[in-house]
């Protein structure tokens, strides 16, 4: 990878930018529409939102205005805890694509595995999910499926009833939370898998970055996204401003030793910072 705009290959053959902008908690607004655009003047061709986050209208505004044909931006869109269940995923589906205003989506994601909703029924409730997923993806209305939050006894029982795999597994993932096995059953499936939250939340005190950052005359927030490329993850960070957004571009002329990587490995202890997927509160 030498740009955010190089891509690596779903196993149906769809290329995904190694770098995808994201967008929870921005705001449903045109603030958000002119953060989207700068991203993609400044270069980023992946933007990833959910029907959760509330700002799909804006999501598709920016896409729509933003002077690129539809085909060069890749668009992630994510199914909601309150709509699992074969009816309902097509429903919020068409709601989704009413709400960015666009003619397909590049990648359709199960957002959460185990919800509150369906929580004593969530095997059912993904098993009828993912057969409107796969009736969705074979119609051409998304380019590829997969998921986000699921553990290996959430994709073992998905596969059990699937005729198509998840070709995308979206998993928080940082030096702090590394998920080793998970990632390892995902790639041994081959699965590309995203990492979201991988600048930690803004956590960039820890003395190891600080010293790995100095080094390479670089940010903690490049160092971070510099090991998830190295990882072979796409990361999807967050950023506020033009000036944040180009600086999480500019990790392509610079690459962490082995020695680094070993070094963070002392952050493992400190955890996640988001839910469980099998004890969310939501």
């Amino acid at each position: 990878m030498n740009s955010i705009q190089d891509c690596l290959v779903l196993i149906n053959g769809v290329k995904i930018p190694c770098v995808g902008f994201g967008t929870w908690k921005l705001p449903d607004a045109d603030s958000t529409v002119d953060l989207i655009k700068t991203a993609i003047d400044c270069g980023y061709r992946h933007i990833d939102t959910a029907f959760m986050y509330q700002n799909e209208k804006s999501v598709g505004k920016a896409i729509r205005t933003c002077g690129l044909s539809r085909s060069e931006i890749f668009v992630t869109s994510k199914l909601s805890n309150a709509s699992h269940g074969y009816e309902n995923t097509l429903k919020e589906f068409e709601q989704t694509m009413e709400n960015l205003g666009i003619e397909y989506l590049d990648l359709y994601l199960i957002h959460w595995p185990r919800p509150l909703p369906v929580r004593e029924t969530w095997k059912e409730a993904n098993e009828g999910t993912w057969k409107a997923f796969e009736e969705l993806y074979k119609a051409g209305k998304i380019k590829a499926i997969g998921v986000s939050n699921f553990m290996e006894h959430h994709l073992d029982a998905l596969l059990d009833t699937a005729n198509i795999a998840p070709m995308v597994n979206q998993l928080e993932l940082h030096p702090r939370f590394v998920q080793r096995e998970l990632v390892t059953y995902c790639k041994d499936r081959r699965m590309i898998v995203e990492a979201y939250s991988p600048l930690i939340r803004g956590d960039f005190d820890h003395p190891v970055l600080v010293e790995i950052a100095k080094k390479y005359n670089k940010s903690v927030a490049q160092v971070l996204l510099r090991w998830s490329i190295q990882q072979g993850f796409v990361p999807l960070p967050k950023a506020s401003s033009k000036e944040r957004i180009l600086e999480n571009a500019d990790i392509f002329d610079f690459k962490l030793s082995d020695e680094d990587i070993e070094a963070m490995k002392v952050l493992e202890e400190l955890g996640r910072t988001g839910s469980h997927p099998d004890t969310a509160p939501f």
